[in-house]
Parts: C-alpha cells; structure tokens; sequence
C-alpha cells in the first residue's frame, strides 16, 4: 500500500494536485483519490487494518445505501414486524435518508456525511424542503444505522459519530470539571509501588498503559504487528469500543506512533510468549484467557483494582461518623485509591512534562500532545498546562520591572 502525489493541469492551465493511495486486495489492484495528504494517510492506515483482518470492501464491489436501506426493509418485512413499523421504516429512508445519500456506495460513507445528513435535516436545507424536528433527527439517526448494522460494513459511521458526538461531550464536561476539581495524578512513588505489585498478564498491560500514556481502548484493540520490538515503538492504528468492536482511533491525531522503553519492550518480549493465542493465532497484545479482546470492565475488576490494593495505594474506609469500617475478619476496609485505567495517562503526561528536578522528562507540550493523540495543543494545555515547568515567577517579575523603571 502507497501513498503518491499527483499534479497536472486543466484545459484552463490551472494547476491540480490530488493524492492517491495504491492498494491491493487478493491480488487485485484499487486507487482511491482524496484532495488532501492527512486524509489519504488516514484512510490507508484504516485500510492496512481491514486489508490485514480481511474485512475491507473496494468501492468497485460496494452497494449504495439505496440499495442497503432495501434490503433492510426487506429483512424488517421477512422478520415478521407490524406492518405500520415497516411504513414508518421506508417512510424516514424515503424521506429523509435516500434523497440526500441514496446513491453514495456504503464504502464511501464517513462520519461528515452522517453530520452533514443531521445540519441538513435539522436546518432544513436542500435536498429537504423544511427542517425536521429534534426527535425526527435521532429517528433518522438511528434507521440510519440499523441499515449499516445489517449491510455488516466494517465500520458503521453512524456508531463512530455517537462516539465522536459523546466523547466531545465528555471533553468539554471534563474541561469545565477541571474549575472545580483539578486532576487527581499518582505520585511517582505510588506509580513505582502499583507498577511493583503487578503480576501475570496485567503486568504487561499496566506498564504499557504507564510508560506510553495509550487509551485503555487502544491498549484493548493493540495487535502484535503494531508493536515494533526493532525501533523500540507502537503503533497506534485502532481501538476497541465498549462493546469490542475494533475501529479507527478518536479522532485523526489518534493515530500515531508512540517510543516505548526498553524495560516495558522486555516485559512484552516475555509475555508474547505466554500470550494465549486467538482463533487465528498470536493477534492481541492483551486479551482475556481466550485470546480474544478483553472487556473493559474484566481489566478494572480483575486487574487494576487488586493490584492497586495490593500495592498499599489505598485509603481506609469510614463510615459516616467517621468511624473506620471493619471487613469480616476485623481488619480496616480499604477503598483502592484509583479505579480507572485513564490515571495512567494522567500520570504519563505528567511525567513527560513536569520538571526534571521532580522526576519527569520538560518535553515541549507539542511532542506530548502527539503522544497522547489529542487533536489540538488546547486540550494538551488546557488539561496538563500546570505541570509545565516554571520558575520563580516573583523574581522574574521584579528583574523585568527593574529593567524597565532603571
């Protein structure tokens, strides 16, 4: 697979450039072309993945959405539902679905045509003679869906956008949470302590997780190829949902590569050995006891959570009184004082930015941002800006007064 510039001229003698990425399905040659380099990089990252597990569709062979919403009427209408459920399905893909992407191939679709769809419907603009309303819009949404869901695509673009939709949501509360609350980062003595006490097939994951600050669903959807034990680094190419389907990273900064220390590359030396295999062999870096991807919530129950205890990194539990609350054998509970797997990404860019003096790396906020896959320097700044190294800001400020008033 390859990504090349083309250039060339119009009648009018205006000067054109394209990119096209070069790829290849059970021998059989494609092109696809896009205005931009970053979106030709993007989509043939995309491509090597599906290629790779066999699930990529060329354009060539692809059905429209026309004819996938028939097909879902069809199956509604074979599956036995009320005839006025399936009117109301063929009247939203009628209506508000074909006339603006009826003949768009189901290969072609991305998450701006679903947003696009949505401002066009809401707004009223053409194809669509008048707005629709807010409850109309999620119908729509959701039939939507429904057809790539049923066209089995590789990847739903409607479920991308949710995901896209919620996370954005979850940004900008998480921004505006940071007011009230500032972020709570592991001390590098209770990293070294959680980091000691961990043991079997989550010690691998929870140093990864530690010393290259990866999304717990990228440490979930991590396949051995992307990890580079020669150039000592990992390749950031998917992600595995809350329900494990694996698709693209969070947004396009999402994929990238990221170094990993020599120490953590050992650990994962020795646990690909042990790794257990999945149906078509070593493929997941971290998967369950059956080679397969693991739930997020079997990681934090079985993993980070007792080895957090078993580190000591706990508080003592008390009542509302304030007494200490005893468990059955008479000892002090303990409530782990971490129980999410994205204070490890806290604690990576702390490290990477804070001072050298504390124990951390003073790299430039940019490099950092380009580890942690976060789409603009603001929100790198905005959440970590305060770990940035500063000096004695009194003295600075009188020296430069001084300056002035001399």
């Amino acid at each position: 697979m390859s990504v090349r510039r083309r250039t060339w001229t119009t009648a009018q003698g205006e000067s054109k450039e394209a990119w096209i990425v070069d790829y290849a399905v059970n021998g059989v040659r494609h092109q696809k072309t896009f205005l931009r380099k970053k979106e030709a990089d993007a989509w043939a990252t995309t491509m090597r993945v599906e290629v790779r597990n066999g699930v990529h569709v060329p354009d060539s062979k692809s059905i429209t959405v026309k004819e996938a919403g028939e097909r879902w009427i069809k199956a509604a209408e074979q599956d036995g539902l009320e005839p006025s459920t399936v009117a109301g399905y063929r009247q939203q893909l009628e209506l508000h679905i074909l006339p603006y992407l009826g003949p768009v191939k189901l290969s072609q679709l991305s998450v701006s045509h679903v947003q696009d769809l949505e401002t066009r419907l809401r707004e009223g603009k053409a194809p669509f003679d008048k707005s629709r309303s807010a409850a109309m819009v999620r119908k729509v949404r959701s039939s939507f869906g429904a057809i790539l869901a049923g066209a089995r695509m590789p990847h739903n673009v409607v479920r991308e956008f949710v995901e896209q939709s919620r996370s954005q949501q979850r940004r900008q509360r998480h921004l505006e949470d940071r007011h009230r609350e500032e972020i709570v980062i592991p001390t590098m003595a209770e990293i070294k302590a959680i980091c000691d006490a961990a043991k079997g097939r989550w010690r691998p994951l929870l140093l990864t997780a530690t010393f290259t600050g990866l999304r717990a669903s990228e440490l979930r959807g991590l396949q051995w190829p992307d990890v580079d034990f020669k150039k000592g680094e990992i390749r950031v190419r998917q992600r595995a949902d809350r329900y494990n389907k694996i698709g693209r990273p969070k947004s396009a900064a999402g994929f990238r590569t990221v170094p990993v220390p020599p120490q953590v590359l050992d650990v994962l030396r020795q646990w690909k050995a042990e790794c257990p295999p999945g149906p078509s062999g070593k493929v997941w870096v971290f998967p369950n006891g059956k080679g397969k991807i693991e739930n997020h919530s079997n990681i934090i129950k079985y993993g980070l959570v007792p080895t957090v205890l078993r580190a000591g990194v706990a508080d003592v539990v008390k009542d509302a009184e304030g007494k200490v609350v005893l468990d059955d054998v008479g000892k002090p509970r303990m409530c782990p004082r971490y129980t999410g797997m994205h204070v490890f990404r806290h604690f990576f860019a702390s490290w990477c930015i804070g001072r050298k003096i504390d124990g951390g790396r003073e790299l430039p906020a940019k490099l950092v941002q380009a580890w942690l896959g976060h789409s603009s320097i603001k929100m790198t700044l905005d959440v970590y800006g305060h770990l940035l190294p500063r000096g004695d800001d009194l003295a600075e400020l009188t020296a430069a007064a001084a300056r002035i008033w001399a």
